[in-house]
């Protein structure tokens, strides 16, 4: 019976790419002049299971690239090399072509790409043409000196595995099948040891008892016997010697612990390899995200129920019903705690996102001819996984930024009296319900001067309205479409595409984006994430006959609108004075088309509310109660609508509309003929 291997293709897909990002990292850890063997190990490690998984998938075109790459990689474990930079930025290059054919593979169409027929050139040539840059090691095995390269006529060899090996999904007779077929000779004897095996009634039928003794001979070198075993070398006893065919067939037998405890109890010696990894309980499984989805809906949909429930209860006399409203309070509680549970099924730390940017870095800086130090802090900060997912081209697009036009050139630093090394730092944390990454640079900061000017020949802006805008407001010009301050067009920057972008796409993901900088000492951008996109605590007002809900988190305060503190500006726009600050005044009926209860500002209700840090107040006619909401998409369900990112199932079965506040100031300005910067700057300049 054949066994269709496609369909675990897909697990060998996603664990070769987990293998190379931790190959990755691991080389941007070693340090070459002290390499550490553990570090070369975990490289090596994962270099072998992608080509063993690819060779058992037929990928032989990633096979045969994986197999030159593990055979430099073994030769400066075993010590026969030395490692160099020049090796490091080989392998990294590896990890880019293997992760291009991997794509390949996945869409069926891999062959041998122009880049991988390079790199294992170069690689080829540095094991034929370079001679070992440390003398060769001798292996002992039973008192034999063997060397790697040694090709013996015969070979005897004992083969104790682990006692879990069949649970690590090793088989030992296709080891077996595999050492036979090195064999060109008739001579190939075997003998199975079932002395371990133990009684019925202690008789685990995952475990492995057996172990072998065999003896081969043929043109077969050292080598190719060991990589028989590489799967299975880090917890199993394996002893290979030289023999000879006239020899009699007998090799000392492993010491087994005697114990008069039953069979199970009896403990193997296993071989470690120096930085193996002892193997633990795997506590994960592999789900697919549409299960994941398809289980957040139902949530979801219980939320509702749960919502719907609780306005019953107001109306059942409890009186009648003593235990009805306990009832009720116990569902919400237990609705919440299983919510709260399957969201953090989606949550992963933020190491998922930032794990790519020591290797950007890296290269970016080398290209670049900057000397710049990566810092990474908060990488245990959870993130929805959709939200990681949209979030790393933007941080990508920052961080690229922050090394091309923050970090000045070590001999401009030195000038300005700074250390030649620039310092690039990436944190995250929890803050009020968001999740906050920033991106700090230790450059020359922005200039102001040069963005207005920019500005104002480009159009964006009129000299009127620089003289009024605030440091936030000028600096937030760099996210115009096509503005920038680079002096040349580079296959870095220059173009003026892509902070625009930046910014649509964290807008896209309810978050927002804000710089803080200082001239000749640094920028530091900060983007506020929500945790999911899936569930929101908002906040129910009522305009009309309508309901809305404005999300918590972006409301400040709400007041009745005092008309004294109300100022009329050119052009219609309105102003209220907020303690120390003016604030934009905006009218929701207006902007929505719709009959309000409001005929007068003067006594009205307004809600002030912030994005990216702006406040503006929102008229309203009544605040209702505040509660968890379930987000559906309005686009995939309906069609975008301007002013809207979603809507949600009250209780009543009612659909309620989740506002957008900053599409909801872009509908006002450009409904009252408004440009949105002089909307915002209009509070700046009535103070």
């Amino acid at each position: 019976m054949s066994i269709d291997l496609s369909q675990f293709h897909q697990v060998f897909f996603e664990e070769s790419l987990e293998g190379l990002d931790l190959m990755e990292s691991a080389l941007m850890e070693l340090d070459v002049s002290h390499a550490d063997i553990d570090i070369i190990n975990t490289i090596f490690r994962s270099a072998h299971s992608i080509k063993g998984g690819s060779a058992t998938f037929d990928f032989k075109v990633i096979s045969d690239f994986t197999h030159v790459l593990e055979t430099l990689l073994d030769q400066i474990r075993d010590g026969q090399r030395k490692i160099t930079k020049d090796h490091v930025d080989l392998f990294l290059q590896s990890v880019d072509c293997l992760k291009h054919l991997l794509s390949l593979a996945q869409d069926n169409s891999l062959e041998v790409t122009e880049d991988a027929s390079a790199l294992q050139k170069q690689f080829e040539a540095i094991l034929e043409g370079d001679s070992p840059s440390v003398e060769a090691t001798s292996h002992i095995v039973d008192g034999s000196n063997i060397e790697s390269n040694d090709s013996s006529e015969c070979w005897d060899i004992t083969f104790h595995p682990s006692r879990d090996m069949l649970q690590t999904g090793n088989d030992g007779i296709r080891l077996l099948s595999s050492l036979k077929a090195l064999s060109d000779s008739d001579i190939y004897e075997i003998t199975c040891d079932v002395s371990e095996v133990p009684s019925f009634e202690f008789l685990d039928p995952e475990a492995c008892y057996f172990s072998w003794k065999i003896r081969c001979s043929g043109d077969i070198a050292y080598d190719e016997i060991k990589s028989v075993f590489e799967w299975v070398e880090d917890d199993s006893d394996i002893i290979i010697s030289k023999a000879s065919p006239e020899e009699p067939h007998s090799m000392a037998q492993p010491e087994v612990a005697k114990s008069d405890a039953p069979a199970e109890a009896v403990s193997t010696p296993t071989k470690k390899l120096k930085g193996a990894k002892p193997s633990s309980e795997n506590t994960f499984i592999r789900v697919g995200i549409d299960k994941v989805d398809e289980l957040i809906n139902m949530v979801g949909e219980l939320v509702i129920t749960q919502s719907m429930l609780s306005q019953l209860s107001d109306l059942v006399d409890s009186a009648q019903v003593p235990r009805f409203g306990e009832g009720i309070s116990q569902l919400e509680q237990n609705t919440r705690e299983l919510q709260e549970s399957v969201m953090r099924i989606r949550m992963l730390p933020i190491s998922f996102s930032f794990n790519r940017f020591p290797r950007l870095v890296r290269d970016l800086s080398a290209k670049l001819n900057k000397n710049i130090e990566l810092n990474i802090n908060g990488e245990s900060t959870e993130l929805d996984k959709t939200v990681m997912e949209k979030i790393g081209d933007p941080l990508v697009h920052l961080v690229r930024n922050a090394i091309d036009h923050g970090i000045e050139m070590p001999e401009e630093r030195v000038k300005a009296g700074k250390p030649p090394m620039g310092v690039i730092t990436l944190d995250a944390f929890h803050q009020g319900g968001h999740v906050f990454i920033q991106i700090t640079d230790d450059g020359k900061g922005l200039n102001k001067d040069i963005l207005l000017s920019k500005a104002i020949d480009k159009g964006l802006i009129t000299e009127s309205q620089a003289l009024t805008m605030s440091d936030e407001h000028i600096y937030d010009l760099i996210f115009q479409p096509g503005f920038s301050t680079a002096k040349a067009v580079t296959d870095v920057s220059g173009r003026g595409v892509g902070m625009d972008v930046v910014k649509q796409n964290i807008h896209a993901l309810s978050g927002s984006v804000d710089i803080k900088s200082k001239l000749g000492y640094g920028s530091t951008i900060t983007i506020r994430l929500p945790l999911t996109l899936a569930i929101l605590d908002g906040q129910l007002i009522r305009v009309g006959d309508n309901i809305y809900i404005f999300p918590l988190v972006s409301i400040v305060e709400s007041m009745e609108c005092d008309a004294d503190n109300v100022s009329l500006l050119a052009g219609g726009k309105r102003v209220f004075k907020l303690r120390d600050e003016y604030v934009p005044i905006l009218s929701l009926g207006e902007v929505f088309n719709i009959q309000s209860d409001n005929t007068s500002i003067d006594g009205a209700l307004m809600v002030v509310v912030e994005y990216s840090g702006h406040k503006v107040g929102v008229i309203v006619d009544e605040l209702l109660a505040q509660q968890q909401v379930v987000i559906k998409s309005l686009e995939k369900n309906y069609q975008q609508v301007m002013g809207v990112s979603g809507a949600t199932i009250l209780g009543d079965g009612m659909v309620a509309l989740i506002l957008d506040v900053q599409s909801i100031v872009s509908l006002f300005s450009k409904q009252k003929n408004i440009e949105g910067i002089s909307l915002l700057s209009s509070a700046n300049k009535a103070s």
